[in-house]
């Protein structure tokens, strides 16, 4: 049976959290969710990897998700990061996000520490059972090294509160078989940005999105155009802006995309040990891309 708990429907945007040399920068973390809730995305994702929560303090991790429910005020969901691999303090930052106000939990698969299939499914049960709102799961073999089979994400569907996939797999033909075996029992969205329509095309809610960062609008309008009929529009949109996604990736996540948003304004480009910050030529590669489709001048 299908679920009826959909979280959102549409991009939320992966936010970085903006910082200081000593914390977290709440004046630009503030004035980045009001812009990106006014460009018409959907939810925001706080504290996840893009947001950097593996090296938040857990004080820092916890006022991010309290400054972001408060800050959003009702206007889109908040989606708290609260995954790791120590599975009782994950499963501590999810009772505290859950009573805090989040609208649901994303939950990254243990990472290091990497569980059996079975384990999988016995680990999310403990997630479950600390929450009083969904869950997303968070699947991204490229970071874990772990991978959540098809035929595990049947067994998720059966646990009450687990209500969507985050799938970052890149594999597309496991990515059909996780639809078609577990389709119709979870929600999925696409973990990556270059695969928004090819998700899309397969029945996804959308898109857990690092890209929509930079270009919340125009990522939105990806599935704007693709859910009012327009395939080729979708696609189109999705090839116009293949370079500036692979300008986001071309170092580890989220070096580029706050290098970018540092070139717009938004934040200083610091970023917490043991990332550091962007090759010289790597960032020639992202400010060509941003320039070439008129996000900076050059």
């Amino acid at each position: 049976m299908a679920r009826t708990n959909t979280i959102f429907e549409g991009v939320a945007t992966a936010l970085i959290t903006p910082m200081t040399e000593d914390g977290v920068n709440f004046d630009q973390f503030g004035a980045l969710i009001d812009w990106q809730i006014e460009s018409g995305i959907d939810a925001l994702v706080i504290a996840g990897t893009t947001g950097e929560g593996s090296t938040l303090t857990d004080e820092e991790h916890k006022a991010c998700i309290s400054f972001a429910v408060e800050r959003s005020n009702g206007r889109v969901p908040i989606i708290a990061g609260t995954g790791s691999n120590h599975t009782e303090y994950g499963k501590q930052l999810t009772k505290y996000a859950s009573d805090a106000g989040a609208d649901a939990c994303l939950i990254v698969t243990s990472y290091y520490n990497k569980a059996t299939q079975n384990g999988l499914v016995k680990l999310f049960k403990e997630y479950a059972s600390v929450s009083n709102v969904p869950i997303i799961a968070y699947n991204v073999p490229s970071r874990t090294g772990l991978n959540i089979e098809p035929s595990t994400y049947v067994k998720l569907a059966d646990i009450d509160g687990v209500a969507a996939i985050k799938e970052a797999n890149s594999n597309i033909s496991k990515i059909v078989d996780t639809f078609a075996l577990a389709g119709d029992k979870l929600d999925v969205y696409s973990g990556n940005d270059d695969q928004i329509v090819p998700f899309l095309s397969m029945g996804s809610k959308g898109v857990i999105s690092v890209l929509s960062n930079v270009i919340p609008a125009e990522t939105r309008e990806i599935c704007t155009r693709f859910w009012n009929g327009d395939v080729a529009g979708a696609a189109a949109l999705q090839c116009k802006y293949n370079e500036l996604v692979k300008a986001l990736f071309c170092e580890v996540n989220p070096i580029p995309v706050k290098e970018a948003l540092a070139m717009m304004g938004w934040c200083d480009p610091i970023i917490r040990s043991p990332l550091y910050r962007m090759e010289e030529a790597n960032l020639e590669r992202l400010r060509n891309a941003m320039v070439d489709l008129g996000i900076i001048e050059g």
